[in-house]
């Protein structure tokens, strides 16, 4: 299997166990070697006492990307560390977009930025996720 094979068939596998993001309406739109893409719409229920949207809805969405990017590999990971910096808040209706990148993946350890924009474009938030891997993989390995 090539990387990118490897990678789309880690996130299936991870996507049928993933209810949180399924839930919330979140929509996989793209995952790589390192890389991951997530959207969804920020709805009433998501929203807080200023009316915006909840900035734990805002983390969950760059949390739910950093984990698809830290998966790609088929190598089991989780979240060490994880640290979100909010620039402007999200609207009710506007469609959210978390894109992670690997930074750096060493040994058993990993960094990866993710960027949330709304359907503008206007960056909403800066995530930064410390990953660690764990024993198992996602798919068997050599298929």
């Amino acid at each position: 299997m090539t990387p990118q094979e490897i990678a789309e068939a880690s996130a299936a596998a991870m996507w049928n166990d993933d209810a949180a993001s399924r839930r919330l309406g979140m929509s996989l739109e793209h995952v790589g070697p390192g890389t991951a893409t997530l959207s969804m719409v920020v709805t009433q229920e998501m929203s807080n006492g200023h009316g915006t949207c909840h900035g734990g809805y805002i983390f969950l969405l760059a949390d739910s990307a950093f984990a698809f990017a830290c998966n790609a590999h088929n190598q089991r990971a989780v979240a060490q560390h994880c640290s979100i910096t909010y620039l402007v808040p999200g609207r009710i209706g506007e469609r959210l977009t978390a894109e992670a990148r690997e930074v750096s993946r060493r040994g058993r350890s990993g960094i990866y930025d993710i960027r949330i924009t709304n359907e503008d474009g206007e960056q909403l938030a800066e995530f930064r996720g410390h990953s660690r891997t764990v024993k198992g993989t996602h798919i068997p390995v050599g298929e």
